[in-house]
């Protein structure tokens, strides 16, 4: 889920270009209908990331609002059926299939978190998770998350029915503290859990903060206040009846799976409406 707060860090986005790498083959998803739910046992063939639009995710600043967020412009037309390949950070799973491991906090992860001695809970409080995801170039990858232990083991079993379904997922890694001061850049779609920053606009922690929300694709699910959209490019995403992959829906895979384990979703929410939201808390 303010200064100059990127996107990224406070919705648990990207902001950071990926790191250029080439996946290797994986075995595909199952083919999905065009609402991104799967249609079909049919295995669908990894698309070509050479074939896909070109796009340098946190590239480029935007101009900043009066209240510090970047300026919502129009969303590029690389972006308005994102479907951007992923950079693995992590070796992918070899044969294919869903694997996830939970852990105490590697020092290393937790020095390049945004965790710090003030935050709302402690570091040893936090568990290190790594988990399978389907990216939207059709291949399997290996993510990794902070969340609180005390949801550890349901997040592992969620993310493992949401690879089951082939519900797409861009990108999935610890949020950096360096984002936490980034500039605004409004195309990030980072999947991620804990960051220690209060809620929008309040001094209050956000549920975020104590490892207990994820927002699961940003850019596709964003966050709606007034004439707020973040990230600030993702306005084609705000017509929800234009339904693409990765798009959280009320009777979709993810939006089950987080309801079944019970997480509430804002994407039931009036104002603001937080599309990518779960939260274990109700926060």
């Amino acid at each position: 889920m303010v200064g100059l707060l990127t996107v990224g860090t406070l919705l648990a986005a990207c902001t950071a270009e990926p790191v250029p790498s080439t996946p290797p083959p994986e075995a595909a998803p199952a083919a999905t209908t065009p609402s991104g739910e799967p249609g079909s046992t049919t295995p669908a063939e990894p698309s070509d990331p050479a074939a896909a639009p070109v796009w340098r995710v946190g590239a480029r600043p935007l101009p900043l609002r009066p209240d510090g967020y970047g300026q919502v412009l129009p969303t590029p037309p690389e972006l308005v059926d994102r479907a951007l390949p992923t950079a693995d950070l992590l070796p992918p799973p070899q044969d294919g299939r869903y694997a996830a491991t939970v852990r105490p906090v590697p020092a290393d992860v937790l020095a390049r978190s945004s965790w710090r001695p003030e935050c709302p809970v402690a570091a040893a409080d936090l568990r290190y998770l790594t988990m399978s995801f389907r990216g939207f170039d059709g291949r399997a990858h290996t993510g990794e998350m902070l969340v609180n232990a005390s949801v550890a083991e349901a997040v592992t079993t969620i993310f493992g029915e949401l690879f089951a379904a082939g519900f797409p997922i861009e990108e999935m890694r610890v949020t950096r503290a360096d984002e936490l001061d980034a500039p605004p850049t409004g195309d990030g779609n980072n999947t991620s859990a804990f960051v220690c920053r209060p809620v929008r606009g309040r001094t209050t922690w956000s549920a975020h903060a104590h490892g207990l929300a994820i927002d699961v694709n940003p850019f596709c699910n964003p966050y709606l206040r007034g004439d707020l959209v973040l990230p600030e490019l993702a306005s084609a995403y705000v017509d929800r009846s234009r339904v693409r992959p990765g798009m959280l829906l009320p009777s979709g895979p993810a939006v089950r799976a987080f309801r079944a384990a019970g997480w509430t979703w804002g994407g039931t929410w009036t104002d603001p409406k937080d599309l990518m939201h779960f939260s274990a808390n109700g926060g």
